[in-house]
């Protein structure tokens, strides 16, 4: 049996809205549908206007002076000649409670601020169609819920609460859906200036080594100094550009899982490490046989990152170790990767994963502060978690689940 189809011509809508310019906007949007609109600039006005003529819908917002969109709708679910009118409520749908407080009140759907025009004629058009059907299904429901502390009990018809968790759930839809165009549109805008500066880098520092070699003796000592000094900034400026471009790849890149081993992967990132730096002696354990599911790539650029890490940070210990390991915690498998370097003060653990996040001078141990937020990034593409334990001068340990 397929849905009635409504009519428009002539259904009378009334909006709640104090905001002159948005009340206006609203209802020309809703005159251009062919509905019949009434405006009222407070929740006091549109309960007094209820009585003059009964609509067959109300759009209210929120938040209004005297009267505000949630006692507006609770006052018209009390009154027995008013309580069938279905209540759409705009709010910007910002916590857990503004939806205790919907379902409390009785209305019978949320629409988030900024919404899409589209959109909203099509729930309104979707509400008016089940009015008639919602006429035969008088089941009403009585919930005591508790939340942050408080108290909300809810009486609503059962199809009232279950369209108005489903406009909640479509709301949800679309703001995820707009975070995720807006990230990508941030990555691409990131990858493109950040590879767009590579070259005029390039020629910073290919004509400060050009005027070092072939004009040095026009320079005097603070003269070449400079050119050094630009040189050096130019460099750091490449690396740090090229840590950027590595962040967004690892947001792009298609995962690849397969069953791999995390100890197979350390050991090449480990030898690596020490044929860059081979006069150092360093105790190193990895536990055998680590078996995960992950992209092998992505997680080999984890294990790059964290042992690079460990190895830098150990740099001036007398006897320094580095253990990459698992154990399990709550029931869970958890790896881990730790080291007896310079450690870190745990009232700043939360800083460690964000971009540019450094906790040591450039001097002290060189670095970009990308390296932890890329490694964060891997993580949750994989569906897991990452966290650090350390203590000062008593060495760190960074700890993930996949």
């Amino acid at each position: 049996m397929k849905p009635p189809k409504t009519t428009k011509k002539g259904v009378e809508i009334l909006i709640a809205e104090d905001s002159p310019t948005q009340a206006e906007q609203l209802r020309h949007l809703l005159e251009q549908a062919e509905y019949h609109v009434t405006v009222a600039a407070t929740g006091k006005q549109a309960l007094a206007a209820l009585h003059t003529q009964k609509p067959a819908l109300i759009v209210s917002d929120v938040v209004m002076p005297e009267m505000d969109g949630y006692s507006l709708c609770k006052a018209v679910k009390s009154d027995e000649k008013l309580k069938d009118i279905p209540i759409v409520l705009l709010t910007s749908l910002s916590n857990a409670q503004d939806v205790m407080k919907g379902l409390e009140c009785g209305a019978d759907n949320f629409i988030r601020k900024p919404y899409d025009e589209k959109y909203l004629l099509a729930r309104i058009d979707h509400i008016l169609i089940n009015r008639e059907l919602r006429k035969d299904q008088k089941v009403h429901m009585g919930v005591e819920i508790y939340l942050g502390g408080q108290k909300y009990f809810i009486t609503a018809e059962r199809q009232q609460m279950l369209d108005l968790l489903f406009s909640i759930y479509e709301e949800v839809g679309h703001i995820n859906k707009r975070l995720e165009e807006t990230n990508k549109e941030l990555e691409t805008f990131s990858y493109s200036v950040s590879h767009d500066l590579r070259a005029p880098l390039r020629a910073i520092d290919g004509f400060s080594l050009a005027l070092l070699q072939d004009h040095a003796q026009k320079l005097d000592a603070t003269g070449q100094d400079c050119l050094q000094r630009i040189r050096s900034a130019t460099q750091r400026m490449g690396q740090l550009i090229d840590d950027l471009l590595n962040l967004s790849r690892v947001t792009q890149a298609e995962m690849r899982h397969e069953t791999l081993s995390l100890s197979t992967l350390a050991d090449p990132v480990m030898s690596a490490l020490r044929k860059a730096d081979p006069d150092r002696d360093v105790k190193v354990i990895i536990e055998k046989e680590m078996k995960v599911i992950g992209d092998a790539r992505l997680l080999q650029i984890v294990l790059e990152n964290l042992l690079g890490n460990a190895w830098k940070f150990t740099s001036k210990c007398s006897k320094p170790e580095i253990q990459v390991g698992s154990t399990q915690q709550n029931g869970e498998k958890v790896y881990f990767v730790r080291d007896n370097g310079a450690g870190f003060d745990m009232a700043y653990a939360q800083k460690l994963f964000g971009a540019f996040q450094r906790l040591h001078t450039e001097k002290e141990y060189p670095g970009t502060g990308i390296g932890l937020a890329t490694v964060r990034r891997i993580i949750h593409r994989h569906g897991g978690r990452i966290w650090a334990e350390g203590a000062v001068n008593q060495g760190a340990t960074f700890y993930f689940t996949l």
